[in-house]
């Protein structure tokens, strides 16, 4: 009999190989409205040196979810694809490692596993993905997880999105987070409506918000609003170093940013263990505005280092950072 999972992470999973350069350049279009892009450019057809090379396995948004949760204090599990390659037995293993259950991880004969390039240049990072095709499904003997945290699929996965969505319906006992990843936002609103219909809480940052609303609105609670009409019954807001947002229906909460203690080093996983963490608050029965303060500080703990997941809290931690909060660092309810 296998244990009972408090916390179900669903999504794809890879292996990041890290590639710290430092010549580059940046170029920009943005101009004073901060609307625009940046590229990074190298000398095209040369070779360009880089600084150093660190391989990091069993990440993305989803196992970092899972790992984030788990130190947290809940029991969690990944339901994930892998090839039946080296890079998929070491994710394996790795997640053994951090005390993940194994049961709903499917690997597939013959398949490669899935391996992203990140190109790091500051505490930045601009990311090379390849998504390999899977056969995505949800296992017919699921034992019901107390939650479910579905993130990031491959581009083959709106059947899978579906299937889920119906599950849910099925099982509304079970609490529901969504974080989308790239795909999920390239879909917007519509195809994925049963989704978003079914989430207890949502996570996206402002620009993501206006993507997948099709808006150009800016004023936050006006995002907010819009966004729980749509389905969600908690909204959350990330505005980087504006801090956090959050609205259920009757009450609007903000938190600023957690200072962080030096220069972040890198920001992978930063929006991934902020998500995590505010819905590990919830499942472990804490109210909205107690979620809304532990997600910062273990964001800002994670870009302390390479990798989206060294840097993830145990609950003592977090809690000595919440003790330890200049005295601004409390949540603030919006009129």
């Amino acid at each position: 009999m296998t244990q009972k999972i408090d916390f179900l992470s669903v999504g794809d999973i890879t292996t990041d190989a890290f590639v710290d350069i430092d010549d580059a350049r940046i170029d920009t279009d943005k101009d004073e409205g901060d609307k625009g892009f940046e590229e990074i450019c190298f000398r095209f057809g040369d070779k360009i040196e880089y600084e150093d090379l660190t391989l990091v396995s069993a990440v993305g948004n989803a196992p970092n979810a899972a790992v984030s949760a788990h130190r947290l204090g809940l029991k969690t599990g990944l339901l994930t694809n892998l090839g039946d390659d080296t890079y998929g037995q070491k994710c394996v293993e790795t997640l053994k490692e951090e005390g993940i259950s194994d049961e709903y991880i499917q690997v597939h004969e013959g398949k490669s596993s899935n391996f992203h390039i990140v190109l790091r240049f500051g505490p930045e990072r601009t990311i090379l993905v390849k998504h390999e095709v899977y056969p995505y499904s949800l296992p017919e003997d699921m034992d019901h997880p107390e939650w479910i945290y579905l993130s990031s699929l491959g581009s083959t996965s709106l059947e899978h999105h579906h299937e889920i969505a119906q599950y849910l319906k099925e099982h509304d006992e079970i609490k529901f987070a969504f974080q989308p990843g790239t795909f999920q936002m390239e879909l917007g609103y519509e195809k994925l409506k049963d989704v978003y219909e079914v989430s207890t809480v949502f996570f996206a940052n402002k620009e993501e918000y206006q993507r997948i609303l099709e808006t150009d609105e800016g004023d936050i609670p006006t995002l907010l609003e819009t966004m729980h009409e749509r389905g969600p019954k908690i909204a959350v807001l990330t505005d980087g170093p504006n801090g956090a947002y959050t609205y259920d229906g009757s009450e609007k909460w903000s938190i600023p940013m957690y200072p962080d203690p030096k220069p972040p080093v890198d920001r992978t996983g930063a929006g991934d263990s902020f998500s995590s963490t505010f819905t590990t608050a919830l499942a472990l029965g804490n109210d909205i505005p107690t979620a809304l303060s532990w997600g910062p500080i273990n964001s800002m703990s994670v870009v302390q280092y390479i990798g989206a997941q060294e840097g993830l809290l145990t609950r003592e931690k977090l809690e000595e950072y919440l003790q330890n909060a200049p005295e601004d660092y409390t949540p603030q309810k919006l009129s």
